[in-house]
């Protein structure tokens, strides 16, 4: 069976009902926000966690582009108490480039690349307390422009996170990228820093505020993106979340401004 009907399949499962388990963990969800969490799920439990629209704006003097993602899927699987594998995949991205100057457009799409991870928690991994993980993350080429890099990719990802109160949690996420050019034909350092809060609003609502700095040495132009970030998720249930979010670019080498709304479910 293909990787690509698997997904099919797990995202069908998504909104049947869910079999009574052992609750041992809290659901450990990874979106919304720009950090990544240090929880991972319990063994033999799984995450499906799908971004159902993203928009991005970019603009400068010459030209805007918007950016729409649908359908951006994250598949997680606990293998360990204190492991979990992880496969991603971009199903279809919109592009719309406007010259401000002669009014022209181009309206390109595609698919994206799949991403494959393994989270490795080392303190913690229901998240509780003092929690710390590292994260290993390929990306394969799957996808074509504008949406898909053109090649492969890897980083280390590592988050760490801290409840100062019952209500209140600090989080940070490093990490390290061999990214690929811009021009999709070699690779070269990146690496971004993210720290955020996250409260406690009630047991079914959460805010995160969040910033992050990436620095990114292309070949093609060196660039230092700062980014802020707002998001809310609401638990509809033990096993049920939906998030929104937004991203305001801090500098004229981060994208304007994002959008996003999603769901994850615990299976």
């Amino acid at each position: 069976m293909s990787v690509l009907r698997r997904l099919l399949l797990v995202l069908a499962a998504t909104f049947l009902p869910v079999g009574a388990h052992a609750q041992d963990r809290e659901y450990c969800v990874d979106r919304p926000g720009l950090g990544t969490p240090a929880c991972t799920m319990e063994p033999g439990r799984f995450s499906v966690e799908l971004e159902l629209g993203d928009w991005t704006l970019e603009k400068d003097a010459a030209q805007r582009t918007d950016t729409v993602l649908v359908g951006d899927i994250l598949l997680r699987a606990g293998i360990a108490d204190h492991a979990e594998v992880q496969i991603g995949w971009t199903s279809l991205g919109f592009v719309r480039s406007r010259d401000r100057v002669t009014g022209s457009l181009d309206h390109r799409s595609g698919t994206g690349d799949v991403t494959l991870a393994l989270r490795r928690n080392l303190v913690s991994p229901d998240g509780s307390g003092f929690s710390a993980a590292v994260m290993p993350v390929v990306t394969l080429p799957t996808g074509r422009e504008p949406v898909g890099a053109g090649d492969w990719g890897a980083a280390l990802v590592v988050p760490v996170s801290y409840d100062l109160s019952d209500s209140l949690s600090l989080a940070t996420t490093s990490e390290f990228d061999a990214a690929v050019d811009e021009d999709a034909h070699g690779h070269h350092f990146a690496f971004q820093e993210i720290a955020g809060l996250e409260w406690q609003l009630n047991p079914a609502l959460t805010a995160s505020a969040e910033y992050a700095v990436r620095f990114d040495r292309d070949p093609a132009g060196h660039a230092v993106q700062h980014v802020a970030s707002l998001s809310l998720a609401w638990m509809a249930d033990d096993n049920l979340q939906f998030d929104t979010g937004a991203n305001l670019g801090l500098d004229h080498d981060a994208p304007d401004a994002e959008l996003y709304l999603g769901v994850s479910r615990r299976l």
